[in-house]
């Protein structure tokens, strides 16, 4: 009778295991970029805490006498130990709250918002050319598999990897503002800048970001696709005459999806960290810029504030593409 009773138009109904497994599977991984993101904080707090001298001193000077080192250290906090100050400073981190400016006495915080936002739409520009880019040459590599196209966009994808940042930022300086005199060689920006000239003084920065990514996310997509087009049933299609641009799109594709997803993400991780170098070349106002300043300045709670949010930015990013390729998996989503 139970049997009977489970039936639904001819068939048994199965218990739904899958999901429950997939929601204990990405809380595990919300849980490890926690503690993960914890243990880095605490690096972060004590790497800064170990380096020769302290706020007190960089802000006095040599000549500071004993009596004011105590009482600017008193009122710094300095003083207490230092896991008192670190679960401090991470409790008021959490609140949103990383302190004054040693250079400035400002919020930390409100210091960093608009730089954060530069730093954002940067990334979020060099994002939007790179994607769509990378992954149509890798499409197209693989629709003419062989050919001279295909050939020349590996060989030129594969040496854009080999550059580094700084190298292709110094180039495109040297092409596009000193020999062609076209662009400016500075990204600077500030908030009454006109649409039209801040995309002007982005155009650098943002093809250097560019660059960096397109030829990664180019090669793997073009390999996940490859490693698609081995198996049997397209195989099978291939046999039954199906278009070559037909298997691609609609049978090779989706089912790349999982590792297309996980490349882009991550290299999306690797603009958010890799900016600092940009933004230093070309001057550009945003967070990378803001923690070189602040580390030359010995402006610990802001270096410590940056470096915790590129963190948090990556960690994010990375639990990201874990997630999606894992729901993008129909073996992951659908488990036997």
């Amino acid at each position: 009778m139970a049997l009977v009773e489970n039936l639904e138009i001819g068939q048994i109904k199965q218990p739904r295991y899958g999901n429950n497994r997939l929601v204990r599977l990405i809380a595990k991984r919300v849980l490890s970029g926690l503690l993960l993101l914890f243990v880095i904080s605490t690096l972060i707090f004590v790497g800064t805490e170990v380096l020769p001298g302290d706020a007190a001193t960089a802000l006095l000077g040599r000549s500071a006498t004993p009596a004011s080192l105590a009482e600017l250290r008193s009122q710094l906090g300095l003083d207490q130990p230092i896991v008192a100050r670190y679960f401090l400073w991470l409790s008021n981190a959490l609140q949103g709250d990383f302190g004054v400016s040693l250079m400035n006495g400002r919020s930390v915080t409100s210091s960093i918002g608009l730089r954060l936002g530069n730093t954002l739409v940067l990334a979020g520009a060099a994002a939007l050319v790179s994607v769509p880019l990378s992954v149509f040459l890798g499409i197209l590599s693989v629709r003419y598999r062989g050919t001279i196209l295909d050939r020349t966009i590996s060989t030129v994808t594969r040496g854009i990897v080999a550059l580094p940042e700084f190298f292709v930022g110094y180039l495109l300086i040297f092409i596009f503002s000193i020999t062609l005199g076209w662009l400016a060689s500075s990204a600077t920006v500030f908030a009454t800048m006109g649409f039209g000239d801040r995309v002007l003084a982005m155009i650098l920065p943002c093809a250097t970001l560019t660059l960096a990514v397109t030829g990664h996310i180019t090669t793997m997509t073009r390999a996940a696709l490859l490693n698609v087009l081995t198996l049997p049933y397209i195989e099978m299609a291939i046999l039954k005459g199906v278009p070559h641009a037909t298997i691609i799109w609609r049978h090779a594709l989706p089912n790349a999806l999982a590792g297309i997803i996980n490349v882009v993400l991550l290299n999306l991780a690797y603009l958010i960290a890799g900016v600092v170098v940009v933004e230093v070349i070309f001057v550009y106002p945003g967070m990378g810029q803001f923690m070189v300043d602040s580390v030359v300045n010995r402006d610990v709670p802001v270096v410590q504030a940056c470096c915790l949010l590129f963190a948090a930015l990556y960690i994010s990013l990375n639990l990201l593409a874990d997630v999606l390729s894992t729901l993008a998996n129909p073996r992951l989503r659908h488990p036997k």
